[in-house]
């Protein structure tokens, strides 16, 4: 049996037997994070946070299509009950471009993050998002984190507009960016397409941009309801769709 046909069983299985999944992912770990889970709890929808552990609790503020809007990171002692029934994840311990750092500071970025998250969240952190824009991954990347830390799946910000499952889960590309402005058009082409084989809409994003209305609060909502409460769909967070 190929790799491809391996991944697909899997999923199968770990979907109660469904062949269509929905899975979201935010990064950074912002007090906005508290209004998206609302919104996603209210529909039954599962996400997964990737957040930087040595930059919990600090302030900040950023300029976002032309709107300064709060980037304040949440509290530790709260990470546990903001994003519970949620999945945790790495996001490195400060946020750098992994491209540009040796070996020895890639493990140290990913794996102590993953071992802070793990202690302040209560079990053990095995997800990822890579950090920063643009060319934020490659294969020594990929390799290194895969060989050298308890890291099981990491996520690149490449949309592929697709949903077919990815047998490299250590460079797994997202269908969509939530800001994207054909998102409600992959959605809808979610929703209508017919496959024998397991098909996943990954959504990702930070919630900051809401409030900067790349997307605004109402039209993500809004985008939710038409996902949610489908007899069709597996609603999971990263690590329950991808079976690790």
């Amino acid at each position: 049996m190929s790799a491809e046909a391996n991944v697909n069983k899997s999923c199968q299985n770990k979907w109660c037997g469904k062949k269509k999944a929905v899975t979201f992912s935010f990064d950074d770990g912002v007090t906005q994070d508290i209004r998206l889970i609302e919104i996603l709890n209210r529909y039954n929808l599962k996400g997964t946070f990737n957040i930087n552990s040595d930059l919990l609790g600090r302030s900040g503020e950023l300029n976002r299509n032309g709107r300064d809007v709060r980037h304040d990171k949440v509290q530790p002692c709260d990470l546990r009950a903001i994003y519970e029934g949620h999945e945790i994840a790495v996001h490195t311990l400060t946020h750098p471009n992994l491209t540009q750092l040796d070996g020895d500071e890639i493990i140290r970025q990913v794996e102590q993050d993953r071992k802070q998250l793990s202690q302040l969240c209560g079990y053990e952190v095995v997800g990822m998002a890579y950090p920063c824009g643009g060319v934020n991954n490659d294969e020594r990347v990929a390799e290194i984190i895969k060989n050298n830390t308890g890291v099981k799946y990491a996520r690149t910000i490449t949309s592929t507009h697709k949903f077919d499952m990815q047998t490299e889960l250590f460079r797994f590309n997202p269908s969509v960016y939530y800001i994207e402005e054909n998102l409600g058009e992959v959605i809808d082409s979610f929703l209508r397409i017919k496959s024998d084989e397991p098909q996943l809409l990954y959504i990702w994003g930070h919630s900051y941009e809401m409030d900067a209305e790349y997307i605004t609060w109402e039209k993500f909502e809004s985008l939710c309801a038409v996902l949610a409460n489908r007899d069709e769909i597996f609603y999971g967070t990263n690590r329950e769709v991808f079976g690790v």
